[in-house]
């Protein structure tokens, strides 16, 4: 199971495939080719936008640990962790990193980065142990103590609201994401954190993943809650969870200080042109707004295509005009997580207007399988949401790899082939950028080490190791990779 559907693993479940979209090669003809899609110009610019925003990511339940301290209630992870089988490695992260502790400690390894953002989550639990009524005046007090040691090091704070560690009572007391009861806390508890943190916080995500958390927490019993729910009800969370994002927007608005911005952070479908021709650039274009029908089209175009309520069916969700208009409540901002390529395009001659090209067994992949090493997504994704939706502001919210990250007999992780990669993907970003797509910072997944949910602690992200024994950070080789891309603005 873990090697089938793991981590950022979603790609055949979110695909849509269903809708009869061909998996064959298609003619690659440029017929019917629009102009605006012209080939780029390759040539590059020297480096990164002037003030472009460097910084790392990691999220509340994979770090802090201290999941029975201060009058934090259990989460939806807590108790999925703790059942037989369902972790790889039988771990779980009641300790973690430890980073409830030493979140000092790990500011400074931001600091020593020249990171000047930090990408974190706040635990819904901790805020509100119950999902709602009375808050809990510590778990807040966490949350202040961090983001006044960031600012004291000169990072700026970018919050995410929701990771994935839905308050456990919630599922239990109303099912969860199943119900609307759960959107409506979402956005409840949302306002109350964005009016005592926004003086500080100016950047807010709402909901970290919607497909993720649909698809292999209520579809494919991978992540917690660990259901696999019939394809109505499934689709009616997917409309819940985009709802929620929707309410959320809306009371940070409301709740918040003036200027106080919010967004998604949202891991698209990417589609990639097979090979950049004007026919098939546009394929992809078609094809990246289809298949995010459930989420980002439908927060940026207040509507859910006709493929995919033709594609539903009797099974479509449930749902009013005033829905539609709360999901797209206006955005200040996109963020996207990109890691790898979902779909290679084609044009074809049908009513779809492309086709998914299948990958080879040959394809190449980090050290976790499903991490398909596609460069080019970093460009495409960006430039596709600037494209089809006139987005104006894109952060990259996540980005980076597993490797294997065996220390050497002096104790380095020469980590080189994460370098590699990173140094790709950068490129291509680094691409879109020169050509004036609007990506104003990127976010490496993730700092250090942590609990890669089902993966548990086998597989590693960071660029510093954690021994969770004794909970000791040590810069890999990527550590050094990235401090000198930040301070050069550019890839090195």
């Amino acid at each position: 199971m873990f090697n089938r559907l793991s981590r950022r693993h979603f790609a055949s479940i979110a695909g849509w495939s269903a809708l009869g979209i061909s998996t064959k090669p298609a003619e690659s003809s440029q017929t019917g080719a629009s102009k605006e899609n012209k080939l780029p110009d390759r040539s590059l610019a020297a480096g990164f936008p002037s003030g472009f925003l460097w910084g790392t990511a990691a999220s509340a339940y994979q770090i802090e640990g201290a999941v029975n301290e201060d009058g934090r209630g259990p989460s939806i992870w807590d108790r999925y962790a703790h059942i037989p089988g369902k972790i790889a490695d039988r771990s779980n992260a009641d300790v973690a990193n430890d980073s409830y502790h030493l979140y000092k400690d790990d500011v400074q390894l931001m600091k020593a980065l020249g990171a000047k953002a930090y990408r974190f989550s706040i635990a819904w639990p901790r805020v509100f142990p119950e999902g709602t009524g009375t808050p809990n005046p510590k778990g807040l007090d966490f949350y202040n103590r961090l983001l006044d040691e960031l600012l004291a090091n000169g990072i700026e704070p970018f919050a995410t609201m929701y990771h994935w560690d839905l308050p456990q009572t919630l599922q239990d007391r109303v099912g969860g994401w199943m119900s609307r009861d759960t959107a409506t806390a979402f956005g409840e508890y949302a306002g109350y954190v964005a009016a005592r943190l926004s003086d500080r916080v100016k950047h807010f995500f709402t909901i970290n993943e919607c497909s993720r958390l649909v698809d292999l927490g209520y579809g494919a019993e991978v992540d917690a809650p660990g259901l696999t729910l019939a394809q109505p009800a499934l689709n009616q969370v997917r409309h819940h969870v985009a709802l929620g994002h929707g309410l959320a927007v809306q009371a940070i608005r409301a709740h918040g200080r003036a200027g106080t911005k919010v967004g998604p952070a949202e891991n698209i479908v990417i589609c990639v042109p097979a090979i950049e021709t004007p026919a098939n650039i546009r394929a992809a274009e078609i094809a990246t707004r289809e298949l995010n029908a459930g989420y980002l089209t439908v927060m940026l175009e207040g509507k859910y295509t006709d493929a995919f309520l033709a594609y539903a069916g009797k099974d479509a969700p449930k749902y009013t005009a005033e829905d539609l208009a709360v999901i797209s409540s206006p955005i200040d901002f996109v963020g996207l997580n990109v890691y790898m390529p979902h779909h290679y395009v084609v044009a074809a001659d049908d009513a779809h207007g492309f086709a998914l090209t299948p990958f080879p067994a040959s394809f190449p992949h980090m050290e976790s399988s499903w991490l398909k090493i596609g460069p080019e997504a970093m460009y495409w994704a960006p430039r596709h949401v600037a494209k089809l939706w006139d987005v104006k502001s894109i952060y990259i919210t996540e980005n980076g790899t597993s490797a294997t990250d065996q220390p050497a007999a002096d104790g380095h992780v020469d980590d080189v082939d994460r370098i590699m990669y990173l140094r790709n993907y950068l490129t291509q970003l680094q691409r879109a950028t020169s050509e004036g797509v609007p990506v104003l910072g990127y976010f490496l997944w993730s700092l250090m080490d942590n609990f890669e949910w089902s993966d548990g602690f086998e597989k590693r992200f960071g660029l510093y190791r954690v021994d969770f024994k004794t909970q000791r950070r040590t810069p890999k080789l990527s550590a050094s990779f990235y401090r000198e891309t930040i301070a050069r603005n550019a890839v090195v």
